[in-house]
């Protein structure tokens, strides 16, 4: 996908899902940034410091890849979990299009369902 496209789609969200407290981050982190443990941990409270600026942060995920796989479920996206729907709607609002690593960060809501498992 292009970085035009990307752009556009940087500040949509799914209509299939309603507002809710967890967010899906894309196009912040690469599969080879979350190998080693330094970067990945460097990733993870750079991530939760940005984002508890929007409200109280409950949960973060940052799947990263195991087993000598880079294409394990999730690697790559950042799911963030809210303690409120308004909390997470600031956030995605203020995150959609930003730049992280010099890449347009994509935000949309994540299932809360999805995100317990």
């Amino acid at each position: 996908m292009g970085v035009n496209a990307m752009s556009m789609l940087a500040g949509t969200t799914s209509d299939n899902l309603d507002e809710g407290r967890v967010l899906q981050l894309l196009n912040m982190v690469t599969p080879e940034e979350l190998i080693d443990n330094e970067d990945y941990e460097e990733i993870c409270e750079d991530v939760k410091e940005e984002c508890e600026k929007y409200g109280s942060v409950v949960e973060m995920k940052v799947p990263r890849p195991s087993g000598g796989s880079r294409q394990s479920n999730g690697v790559g996206k950042i799911y963030i979990k809210y303690d409120t729907p308004d909390s997470a709607r600031k956030a995605l609002q203020a995150l959609a299009g930003r730049k992280f690593a010099d890449r347009t960060v994509v935000t949309t809501y994540f299932s809360e369902v999805n995100h317990l498992t």
